[in-house]
């Protein structure tokens, strides 16, 4: 009984897990776009802005908001 708690426990678990270690992926996904992206100014400051917000939140442990914010600038590099 203890070992099946055990198991449903992990894998409630390992999905949040997984995905707050994704966020330093996306990251890296828009630092290595950024420098060859063709956007205008405003678009430019956008994805810096959300891939600064991105960052902050996946430090702070809010890894939902942190892939979204990083998932928008992707979506602005057309990544």
């Amino acid at each position: 009984m203890l070992r099946t708690v055990a198991l449903a426990g992990m894998l409630i678990l390992a999905p949040s897990l997984a995905l707050a270690h994704n966020c330093p992926n996306l990251m890296g996904e828009i630092d290595a776009a950024m420098p060859s992206a063709s956007l205008s100014d405003e678009d430019m400051a956008r994805v810096q802005e959300l891939r600064t917000e991105g960052q902050n939140l996946h430090e702070a442990g809010d890894h939902d908001a942190s892939v979204e914010a990083l998932e928008e600038a992707k979506s602005i590099l057309g990544i």
